[in-house]
């Protein structure tokens, strides 16, 4: 018996708008169509389980298979297969009463109301007219006494629905690839979507003769089962390209209040200015979905590795868009916590690990830090300071570090830190000299980490090594005499003032000790930490210091002998080279100056 009909819709051209509007990408036709055939087969499997199904199960696997030279590729299962009646139900009613009323909601409404409402709507079915200029369905239910049914539908409203004789449970659907799609009859066009969409999928799924998938993916697995070697073994198989070793793996687990599995990597980071991103991969019920996941993932673990896998998260319906909602925002801050609780375990259960693998995971415990005031929390107990010596201390073992020694005159504590230990060398050693100890602060994120230490911990500051002579850095009690009377000051300044002839040199003289530095050229620490946070994105309020002309301080030292020299001397010509070493010092002596510079010392030195 044939049965031709309309479908009741009052959109005639309804495919169109679904390949334009619906799809973006047109390959993920077979993740539906496949996935369809997975859902089918695991409710027979269900079924069987409840004692509803006492038939033989027999083998359930799904198979894909294209005839290039008949233009057809057929998605076959043996899962529960439909009656003709619930063919008209499920793909002539709901499915496309589901696309009607999306058209009708979408046709008036712009893209980002189109996501908002295309959830929805379970329209995954239709997805096959993107490339099929018509599709067909072959289905023998599970439900004895049955006849098996044959639909066709060539885009349009209308469709044939006949009996047709069908020797196995389950459903074939065809689809007769349309002209414009014939990429999608190479084979290896389909196996590469396969393994991109399917090749976790639970049911086995065969494409000529292959099997494409792993059913029982690690991360579907308890912890218990598995060893360090399963989980590295399928970090290859995520990143075959990758030629390192993962540092360590987080194993999500959670079944409340939402439906959360999955592992992730800490990847090696090499270059820290070539992060790869988009390196974790969002399932659904073990599909593929997608590998943008900053929505489901905070911000700061974006550069992490591996697999989420939850039926929670609200998707469009082409599963490429996030939707962000409750249950998104608890994924988030679950996963942000279950971090936070493994960097602390592995601190304090193996801290030598944990130092080895600092200056892979610094950068993901700051950023961390600056981005989520809950990880804050959490990581300033794990989070390490390192000193010039290579030495790790967690915040408060610092503190206590320096506490005696680099408090100001005031009670406050003075951090002093380097952001390139070799440029900066002399002021490290002059501090060192001091009894003061010198962190290394030299990553991109720490201009902002340093500025956040310093709203959070009482009475204390940072300063720069060469922010300022050693003595003045931590002011402490009591005060140094100049040498000098009030005129040999004036005088003094004056020389090197027309010595060093740049106005973005500020000559100061000041009492010191005789041990520092006849000259010691140090830039504004609060302007150059802006500059320095305007550098590495520090947001628009801080470009209006990248205009700022550079200024320096060059502080003259009235109680070193050699500056008592100059003095007596009365030329420029021993201020400018008293100057020109400490330039030479801080490696700002270059090109014409420097062989200036060479040429006076030949000349001194005769």
């Amino acid at each position: 018996m044939q049965e031709t009909g309309s479908i009741s819709i009052h959109t005639e051209n309804i495919f169109p708008i679904i390949k334009k509007f619906l799809y973006s990408d047109h390959e993920i036709f077979l993740r539906e169509l496949v996935s369809n055939a997975v859902d089918a087969t695991q409710k027979l499997k269900s079924l069987a389980q409840l004692g509803e199904y006492k038939g033989e199960l027999g083998e359930l696997k799904v198979r894909v298979t294209v005839d290039k030279e008949a233009r057809k590729i057929t998605i076959s299962d043996h899962g529960l297969g439909m009656t003709g009646e619930e063919i008209k139900k499920y793909i002539n009613q709901i499915a496309f009463s589901g696309a009607t009323e999306f058209v009708e909601q979408y046709k008036d409404k712009d893209a980002a109301t189109k996501d908002q409402i295309i959830g929805q709507f379970g329209l995954g079915f239709y997805s096959a007219f993107m490339v099929a200029k018509e599709v067909e369905i072959f289905s023998q239910s599970y439900k004895e006494g049955t006849e098996a049914a044959h639909w066709t539908c060539d885009g349009s409203t209308s469709f044939t629905l006949e009996s047709t004789d069908k020797a196995e449970r389950g459903t074939d659907v065809v689809l007769n690839v349309a002209e414009d799609s014939d990429e999608f009859l190479e084979e290896a066009r389909l196996r590469t979507i396969l393994t991109k969409y399917c090749k976790f999928l639970p049911i086995p799924i065969e494409f000529e003769g292959q099997l494409i998938n792993d059913t029982n993916p690690i991360w579907t697995k308890q912890p218990s089962e598995l060893t360090d070697e399963d989980y590295k073994k399928f970090y290859q198989e995520l990143y075959p390209m990758s030629m390192d070793e993962p540092l360590f793996w987080i194993h999500l687990n959670v079944d409340y209040p939402f439906n959360l599995t999955g592992i992730l990597y800490f990847p090696k980071v090499k270059d820290e200015l070539q992060f790869s991103r988009n390196k974790i991969q969002l399932y659904s019920r073990q599909v593929f979905i997608t590998d943008e996941v900053k929505d489901v993932v905070p911000e700061f673990l974006m550069l992490l590795h591996g697999v989420i896998d939850s039926p929670d998260i609200p998707l469009n319906v082409s599963r490429s868009f996030l939707q962000a909602d409750a249950a998104v925002r608890k994924i988030n801050t679950y996963i942000t916590k279950k971090v936070a609780d493994k960097l602390s375990s592995l601190f304090k259960q193996d801290r030598p690990g944990y130092e080895e693998k600092w200056s892979d995971i610094g950068m993901f415990v700051k950023y961390g830090m600056l981005s989520d005031e809950k990880f804050y929390d959490k990581g300033k107990d794990f989070v390490l300071l390192k000193n010039v010596d290579g030495k790790l201390f967690t915040i408060s073992e610092y503190t206590e570090h320096i506490q005696a020694n680099q408090q100001d005159k005031d009670g406050n504590t003075v951090v002093l830190y380097t952001n390139d230990a070799e440029q900066q060398h002399g002021y490290v050693a002059a501090a060192k000299e001091r009894g003061y100890d010198v962190l290394n602060f030299d990553h991109i994120l720490d201009p902002h980490f340093i500025g956040q230490l310093e709203q959070k911990l009482e009475k204390t500051s940072f300063k720069r090594v060469d922010a300022d002579t050693v003595s003045k850095l931590i002011e402490k009690e009591g005060t140094t005499e100049s040498v000098l009377t009030e005129d040999d000051t004036k005088k003094l300044e004056e020389s090197f003032t027309t010595a060093i002839a740049n106005p973005a040199m500020h000559v100061k003289v000041a009492a010191l000790s005789p041990q520092d530095a006849p000259v010691t050229i140090t830039q504004n620490e609060f302007m150059r930490r802006m500059k320095d946070m305007q550098r590495t994105g520090g947001g628009g309020g801080m470009q209006m210091f990248g205009a700022f002309p550079e200024s320096y301080d060059v502080t003259v030292n009235a109680n070193h002998p050699l500056v008592a020299k100059v003095l007596a001397d009365g030329g420029e010509k021993l201020a400018k080279q008293a100057f020109d070493l400490a330039l030479l010092a801080q490696g700002m002596l270059k090109g014409e100056a420097l062989t200036a510079f060479v040429k006076r010392s030949t000349e001194l030195l005769g």
